[in-house]
């Protein structure tokens, strides 16, 4: 594995960090997601709301579901209520898996194993690109005849031949057991803004991401039953009772397979 971090190109992982207040962050990062930002200034609240969505998923599918085993595909850098945290408040005992293949976000893993005492937390270098590969790390953490929820949040984007993306998604869908969860969120291509700013961000030289319409993220959902109220722009899924959300470009979903 190449462990150098380049700080002369900025990086997708940094730039969300910076969106959301985060300190994990350095001088071209914050550059680039101003120039995002001055295009499409929505661009920090999806990133904000997006980190607010997977804590009131873990938290769902933790308190109401039952779930117990995590595996977090292309997690980023730690920010705060990342999705150990959010789990292990309520289930001690949860069992979480992180993966990804970033130096940046491999320097950082440390932040990362903190488990509850009575919990695992565990960390594995491997690449979306290989499900094969991740599913036969994580199998050293997660016990794969029993539910695991798996989550896609943000990084599917990153996979740019979409054909790619989603038989990754059903590979990864088919090895796990029935009563396990798809948790995803990717950025949409219906606001012009956002369509702008991601092109001028793949310019810069970074790892580009592809906005896709919902409909064609809808499809990542195939032969899954999705949770109420289904695939939304993910501030609409299920909110904090007595507030009105308004949509972001970010759409998400939570499914159960049977």
């Amino acid at each position: 594995m190449n462990t150098k971090i380049d700080t002369s190109v900025p990086h997708s992982a940094r730039i969300w960090n910076y969106w959301m207040g985060g300190k994990d962050n350095y001088p071209v990062d914050q550059q680039a997601g101003d120039d995002y930002a001055e295009i499409a200034p929505q661009v920090k609240t999806m990133a904000i709301a997006s980190r607010h969505y997977l804590i009131r998923a873990v938290t769902h599918l933790t308190r109401e579901c039952g779930a117990r085993q995590f595996l977090d595909i292309g997690t980023g850098l730690p920010t705060y209520d990342n999705t150990h945290q959010v789990a292990q408040r309520i289930a001690p005992a949860a069992k979480v898996v992180y993966v990804d293949n970033d130096p940046i976000v491999l320097a950082h893993a440390n932040a990362l194993l903190f488990s509850a005492p009575t919990g695992v937390t565990d960390y594995i270098d491997a690449d979306l690109h290989d499900p094969e590969e991740i599913l036969g790390q994580a199998a050293r953490t997660l016990d794969f005849s029993q539910p695991v929820a798996l989550m896609l949040m943000g990084i599917l984007g990153h996979i740019e031949d979409y054909t790619t993306a989603t038989a990754i998604v059903h590979h990864l869908l088919a090895s796990l057991p029935a009563g396990s969860y798809f948790v995803h969120y990717d950025g949409t291509n219906t606001d012009v803004d956002l369509v702008k700013a991601q092109a001028g961000y793949d310019d810069t030289g970074a790892v580009p991401y592809v906005l896709r319409s919902p409909e064609q993220l809808a499809v990542f959902y195939e032969g899954l039953d999705l949770l109420e109220p289904g695939f939304v722009s993910c501030p609409l899924w299920r909110p904090a009772p007595g507030t009105s959300p308004a949509p972001t470009g970010v759409y998400g979903g939570v499914a159960v397979k049977w």
